[in-house]
């Protein structure tokens, strides 16, 4: 049996392990240096005027405020990218070999349902926003009544999003309207 695809996850060993080799020699140095006091020798100048700036500058000093608030930023953006996939575009389609995993990028599924959308008599314009859950189809009808428009379009564009082969088909939002003044 067969287990449901999940999502796509980027790849994000290179950048991952970038930071992981910064942090690595940031606390290697740091050690040394923590060590090299205990020992009675004199620590690294660097560390030391680091230390005697941040004792002596205030807590409401402009470069300590921007230095913690950059250091927050970056500490939040890398768990925001280590928690959530990279690939959010990828939607994940109905396995057909076990070893085999597809995806189909959105705008790809979009742009074929945007021309089987257009295939439809009366139909004059559509657009498509295809999120992962749902199908967002605006159409502008010309000639045709527009009940008769939307049923052909949702039948037809229900076939279009199960040809699809999503694993999780997403629902189908549809909304018909006439064009509005001087053809919009």
């Amino acid at each position: 049996m067969m287990s449901e695809p999940r999502r796509f996850w980027s790849s994000r060993a290179v950048p991952a392990g970038l930071v992981a080799l910064l942090i690595l020699l940031i606390a290697g140095a740091f050690l040394y240096d923590v060590v090299a006091v205990r020992a009675h020798r004199t620590g690294l100048s660097w560390r030391r005027d680091l230390a005697r700036q941040l004792g002596e500058r205030p807590l409401d000093d402009p470069w300590v405020l921007t230095g913690a608030g950059v250091a927050a930023a970056l500490g939040l953006w890398l768990l925001l990218i280590a928690m959530t996939p990279g690939l959010r575009a990828l939607l994940p389609m109905r396995p057909t070999d076990p070893d085999v995993r597809a995806g189909l990028h959105r705008d790809a599924a979009a742009t074929v349902l945007r021309d089987r959308a257009l295939d439809v008599a009366g139909v004059r314009s559509v657009r498509v926003r295809m999120k992962r859950a749902r199908v967002h189809v605006d159409a502008v009808s010309h000639f045709r009544e527009l009940d008769d428009v939307r049923a052909d379009l949702t039948g037809v564009l229900d076939d279009a999003v199960k040809g699809l082969g999503l694993t999780r088909p997403p629902s189908l939002s549809l909304r018909v309207r006439r064009p509005g003044r001087k053809g919009r």
